[in-house]
């Protein structure tokens, strides 16, 4: 199990890194009041009365410490996932030769993170030269770049009569990658380019599905003799395969706009929160297959990620889906532009609210250029209408209509749109966007 530390904060002068506790106080203020009394009025037995809680005093303030507590704050080094648990170590070290009554810790954590102990503070003893440690455990429950920490705690010592100042660590950054859901897309890709992937290709070459049988010539390989038909036909004859392909799936993020709340992976989804989720389980999916995978951003930062296949493409899409953030204000560029870095093979899978006007220009824009689109909506089906006006409702019904129109029209030129749904989402629309590859361009759109 790796560790990660935080930084130390620096320590104070030593003359402020204790400070009397209201205990101390109080005692001396009782020892004071009975001897004044004591003197003034003749009264012996009040300064036999406090004389033990002096000396008590006094042999607690031989035990003061000169140093205070050193504070490291650890996480478990892993990958998590939303829904998983993650790890917290929160040390509390005496470097003094005195002891320490008790030790007060308390870490302040992104509320995405739901430790079973929550914010509540821990306390422990500590001996002298020795640690001690309380260790946190509990779900992170959305994706994103949490914080853990900063983590304070301060020491209380010399019979409870002195306490040390707080010290307190940096925060960590916690990682959580997005959970992928259920995805699985049977269909086969519109065209496939390399030769290591999984789906089928109409190109004869090695491969697992049977394209026919057909006379021997040099070159051909021994295992692939058809012996039944060679004998029927007294002449050789091999079986002929069709070459397995992988394809370049082009995931392109709509973030011009996030609607929806965002309650973590046990309460409702966002836009932003489906759009995320969904591009990691389709990247899983075709990655799985040995497909080549590359990201693509609409919106104010304009990022992208270069097509790869494998595991570690895999690792990088989740990094590179931490930083999704939705932004109105996006770099001016048509679907025409975008598709001139996209390779005319490649399947473009857009995750799209719908939300903005120029989101639809540029799906239309792709498909116009000749590209293979697929359009997901990412809208919560369950979004409410804004509430505050009596036209409020009116106002959402007469907005729906309006973008299903537009949704009608995305179809109508080529552009097939379907709601996000978990596995077999984009099965039916694989199949028509596989038959476009062959049918006339798309028109304008208007």
């Amino acid at each position: 199990m790796a560790l990660r530390p935080a930084a130390f904060t620096p320590e104070a002068p030593e003359q402020e890194q204790w400070v009397p506790t209201k205990a101390l106080s109080r005692a001396v203020l009782v020892v004071g009041v009975a001897l004044l009394f004591g003197v003034l009025l003749g009264r012996a037995d009040l300064v036999v009365l406090v004389a033990p809680l002096a000396l008590s005093v006094a042999f607690g303030l031989t035990r003061r410490p000169h140093g205070t507590p050193g504070l490291r704050l650890s996480t478990v080094e892993s990958l998590p996932v939303e829904g998983g648990d993650i790890g917290a170590m929160v040390e509390v070290e005496n470097r003094d030769t005195a002891r320490y009554d008790l030790a007060v810790l308390q870490v302040q954590h992104s509320p995405w993170l739901r430790f079973a102990d929550g914010d509540r503070p821990h306390a422990t003893a500590v001996a002298r030269g020795m640690a001690a440690s309380v260790e946190l455990s509990g779900p992170a429950i959305r994706w994103g770049r949490q914080t853990l920490g900063p983590a304070s705690a301060y020491a209380v010592a010399a019979d409870g009569l002195l306490r040390s100042k707080a010290v307190v660590t940096g925060a960590l950054g916690v990682r959580v990658y997005p959970m992928t859901e259920p995805f699985a897309a049977d269909e086969a890709m519109p065209r496939a380019a390399g030769l290591v992937g999984q789906h089928r290709s109409r190109r004869a070459g090695e491969g697992g599905e049977l394209a026919g049988v057909r006379q021997f010539v040099p070159g051909d390989r021994l295992r692939r003799i058809d012996w039944r038909v060679s004998l029927r036909t007294e002449r050789l004859h091999v079986a002929a395969t069709l070459s397995d392909r992988d394809a370049e799936v082009v995931l392109l993020i709509d973030l011009l706009a996030d609607a929806g709340k965002s309650e973590g992976i046990y309460g409702t989804a966002s836009v932003l929160d489906r759009a995320v989720r969904a591009s990691a389980a389709i990247a899983e999916h075709y990655l799985h297959l040995g497909d080549r995978v590359s990201l693509l951003e609409y919106g104010a930062s304009a990022r992208r990620l270069r097509p790869a296949s494998g595991r570690r493409q895999f690792l990088t899409v989740l990094e590179w889906l931490l930083d999704a953030r939705p932004s109105a204000v996006a770099r001016e560029r048509a679907g025409a532009q975008l598709a001139a870095g996209i390779s005319a093979d490649a399947l473009v899978v857009v995750l799209t609210p719908l939300l903005d006007a120029r989101s639809a220009s540029m799906l239309a824009g792709l498909a116009k250029a000749g590209r293979f689109v697929v359009a997901v909506d990412t809208l919560p089906a369950e979004l409410a209408a804004p509430t505050g006006s009596n036209w409020s409702g009116v106002a959402f019904r007469l907005w729906r209509l309006e973008r299903e129109n537009t949704i009608g029209q995305l179809r109508e030129h080529g552009v097939p749109v379907v709601a996000w749904a978990g596995a077999g989402s984009l099965d039916a629309v694989l199949r028509d966007v596989a038959r476009l590859a062959s049918a006339p361009k798309a028109g304008a759109f208007r």
